[in-house]
């Protein structure tokens, strides 16, 4: 793109898209640009919005917990700001030190404390938004209960700025809890992760906040390239799983805990696994998990293939050994990992030799969007469509459903600038 526009105010965002709307001059809003289909990304010479000078914190209410703030503030530096308040923010992502808010609301963003929080749809308490014609809409509320009209937030939440351009937020904030456990645990099968998933949501109950999985391949990966990563098993398991409870009650969760892990141990659930003893070993499992991106990028010279779906649990992991089947003559390397706990799985294709590098590709799509549209899964779980996965909705969803999609967009942006081959098919 030829020009980037940093707006410092609503009134500049509106009155920027009022220009745009009238010459039909598209745009394409940007945040941190941690993306990974190309939802921020020009394709024809659009003018950027970047929304990183809007980044301030304008409320915060002690009691409620309730947070106002503008789309371009940092997720870190927002929950940063609340944990000086005795809050944190709902949503926790690898990417946290650069995303911002306003982008993370517009891909409805998932992360690793899904299954403690929820969506972040819940979250969001109100909004304000400009749609294509600078028109303001200022839904901004900090009220829980407002049962009046049609819920225009929800619409704007992983629209991925193709319906209007989110400009500020005010979001719900949980408790910041003193008593944070963590655990990383060895299994022999993804049967077991599963049993121990369902003996997690009843054994640890309200105190369970991530339960993370992991196969062997992605752990020997981030072993290999991540620095200061250290393995604290002597055996190598078929699976792991990150387990990280948070409460208030530093005695009563850790015995919880244990407690859980000696049935598990006992029942044979679990072969092996550790208790972070401290912060330390904590932030050391921890960068285990979240650094796997980094390690794949490492591992994958001559390019990777990123996909994030949703599945049955019955057939999570049978995707990824479907796929290590299917490439097992080529030299690519097959890992999974993902949220478990909420049925995101994250598979990725580490390409080794520049070589084979289309015909890795080539085996992969469309095999992959046709094993989860089988499988009535999701082929995206938490990163939207963005640019790369457009054409590729009608996998998931159903042509009447995409055809309300497509009256919706016509009627908030008539004249198509706002990220223009986002989300919904050119056809």
């Amino acid at each position: 793109s030829k020009l980037a526009l940093r707006p410092k105010t609503t009134e500049e965002v509106s009155q920027l898209l009022r220009y745009c709307s009238e010459k039909k001059i598209p745009v394409v809003p940007q945040g941190g640009n941690t993306g990974l289909v190309g939802g921020s990304v020009p394709v024809n010479d659009e003018v950027i919005v970047s929304m990183s000078t809007m980044n301030k914190i304008l409320d915060f209410d002690e009691v409620s917990g309730s947070i106002t703030c503008e789309a371009g503030c940092v997720l870190e530096t927002l929950d940063e700001y609340l944990a000086d308040k005795g809050y944190r923010m709902p949503l926790d992502l690898g990417a946290k030190g650069s995303c911002q808010i306003g982008g993370n609301v517009a891909t409805n963003a998932g992360g690793s404390r899904f299954v403690r929080y929820g969506s972040l749809r819940n979250s969001i308490l109100g909004m304000e938004f400009v749609l294509a014609d600078g028109t303001i809409v200022d839904t901004l509320t900090s009220l829980k209960k407002d049962n009046t009209g049609y819920d225009l937030k929800q619409l704007m939440i992983g629209s991925e700025g193709t319906l209007g351009i989110i400009t500020k937020l005010t979001i719900s904030t949980p408790r910041r809890l003193p008593a944070v456990n963590a655990a990383l645990l060895g299994l022999e099968s993804f049967e077991d992760v599963t049993k121990l998933l369902v003996e997690a949501k009843s054994g640890l109950g309200e105190i369970l906040s991530a339960f993370e999985f992991m196969d062997m391949e992605a752990v020997e990966l981030g072993l290999k390239h991540l620095h200061g990563v250290r393995d604290p098993f002597e055996a190598r398991y078929k699976c792991y799983v990150l387990i990280e409870t948070v409460g208030s009650n530093p005695t009563h969760d850790g015995e919880k805990l244990e407690g859980f892990l000696e049935k598990s141990f006992e029942a044979g659930t679990l072969v092996d696994g550790v208790i972070a003893q401290d912060k330390t070993q904590m932030d050391s499992f921890w960068a285990l998990r979240e650094g796997l991106p980094e390690a794949l990028l490492k591992e994958g010279t001559q390019g990777t293939l990123k996909y994030d779906v949703s599945l049955p649990m019955k057939d999570f992991y049978e995707l990824v050994t479907d796929t290590r089947q299917r490439l097992s003559q080529l030299p690519a390397a097959t890992v999974g990992w993902g949220h478990i706990g909420d049925g995101n799985l994250h598979l990725n294709v580490a390409i080794t030799e520049k070589e084979a590098s289309e015909a890795v590709r080539a085996r992969m799509d469309p095999f992959l969007y046709e094993w989860v549209r089988s499988r009535r899964g999701s082929i995206s779980a938490e990163h939207g469509l963005g640019l790369m996965k457009a054409e590729r909705i009608y996998y998931t969803k159903p042509k009447p459903a995409v055809d309300v999609m497509k009256l919706i967009k016509h009627a908030l942006d008539p004249n198509g600038i706002l990220n223009p081959h986002k989300v919904l098919p050119r056809s």
